[in-house]
């Protein structure tokens, strides 16, 4: 699943591929907010720990879960 965070004051937004499943980001991103933790903490597929305070997100946005995609087709 793509998840994407905007964090503020920052123009570039954080783009990382996770394994998650959508109600564990969304269950992690909630604590951060609500202030239950101060760093939204993130795995990506290759195990690298994306951390980001939690008083500077902006926004996260969750994509639909991707099909592993096999060759070198276009689309």
């Amino acid at each position: 699943m793509e998840i994407k965070i905007g964090v503020q004051h920052t123009p570039r937004e954080i783009v990382l591929e996770s394994g998650q499943s959508a109600e564990e980001v969304e269950s992690r991103v909630s604590d951060a907010l609500s202030g239950a933790s101060k760093l939204l903490t993130l795995t990506d597929v290759n195990g690298r720990r994306v951390l980001v305070p939690a008083d500077r997100v902006a926004y996260v946005e969750l994509g639909r879960p991707t099909a592993r995609r096999v060759g070198f087709g276009a689309g």
